[in-house]
């Protein structure tokens, strides 16, 4: 019998988004991702959620006000079109209005349960003003904002480890000590100019899975102390895998899936809830890409089992047990 993981997982493939053939964004990753956790037992297809949309208020709580009516209207320049590299179209207006939508969703979520999954987001390139990168508007500080508009947090922390630098993300944020901002990424990957977050970390081309876990648990240690938050955001990018187009780093399946232990295993060592999103992946095989976000679902899904027996005692109105040592920093 399979065993079901009680993780909330929000999606919005089922939103067209048109795409010129052999475009290079693999808008196909999504679907295929949401049969591949049915399929694979992860999730059942009851407990996968269709992702809200995100309304013009909370996108105007980080967007510019023009920019947000120029995108919803169609009236982006030509230039404007190709910094994000998605062509224009009614359909992409309301796949990234789902897609931001949901990050909020996972957030909201993982405040209640834990921990919270959205398939899509990380769109870390967006820019209060212009989008850039396959990034329409910046769901992560949007969805920061939208929780902290409603008091429901007072400090959020960005745990980026897409293997581009969160630019955006430390742009929008960058004069608000209450969103600290970590990246972990390639250092001669896009973007060619990096906007400094409150802590990057910079590695170099060719990096494996020794030496990046290595850096990562260092980081994370400083950020999660210096930041103090009440909720996470991972953007758990597939793209350090080292058959990846567009990135730089060499880290296998294995690594990346260590990865996703240590970062979970850390905040649930913390007691802090942690809102997932998938960000990049550009394997070369769109396979790959899906299988390495197939098992970060998987592992969320273990810390999700985790947090249920820390939250169960407090439902009763007793003091949670300690901390399984089987799940701490990574061993889930």
């Amino acid at each position: 019998m399979l065993n079901w993981l009680p993780v909330k997982v929000f999606f919005a493939d089922t939103f067209p988004l048109p795409l010129p053939p052999r475009h290079r964004f693999p808008v196909r990753k999504y679907g295929l991702l949401r049969q591949a956790l049915i399929d694979g037992g992860v999730v059942r297809p009851e407990e996968l959620l269709l992702a809200p949309a995100v309304t013009d208020a909370q996108l105007l709580l980080v967007h510019d006000a023009d920019y947000v009516r120029r995108v919803v209207e169609g009236r982006l320049s030509d230039r404007e079109i190709r910094r994000i590299g998605l062509p224009w179209s009614p359909e992409l207006v309301v796949r990234m209005r789902h897609t931001t939508g949901g990050t909020i969703a996972a957030c909201r979520a993982a405040l209640q349960d834990g921990i919270a999954v959205n398939l899509s987001g990380g769109y870390h390139h967006a820019h209060r003003d212009y989008g850039q990168g396959y990034c329409l508007f910046n769901d992560v500080v949007i969805a920061a904002r939208v929780l902290q508009d409603e008091g429901l947090v007072r400090r959020v922390v960005v745990l980026d480890c897409d293997v581009h630098q969160g630019n955006a993300t430390a742009e929008l944020t960058a004069a608000d000590a209450t969103v600290y901002t970590f990246s972990i990424h390639s250092e001669s990957d896009f973007p060619l100019h990096k906007v400094a977050s409150d802590l990057d970390i910079a590695l170099g081309d060719g990096v494996g899975d020794e030496r990046y876990l290595a850096a990562l648990d260092e980081g994370l240690e400083v950020a999660l102390e210096r930041a103090q938050a009440d909720l996470a955001i991972y953007l758990a990018g597939a793209d350090p895998y080292r058959d990846d187009l567009l990135g730089h780093l060499a880290l296998s399946k294995e690594g990346l899936a260590q990865r996703d232990r240590l970062v979970l295993g850390h905040c649930f060592e913390r007691r802090l809830p942690v809102a997932v999103v998938m960000a990049g992946g550009y394997s070369r095989r769109v396979e790959d890409t899906v299988e390495i976000h197939c098992a970060t679902v998987r592992i969320a899904g273990e810390f999700a089992g985790a947090w249920s027996s820390l939250l169960a005692p407090l439902c009763c109105g007793e003091s949670p047990g300690p901390l399984r040592a089987d799940v701490v920093r990574g061993r889930a």
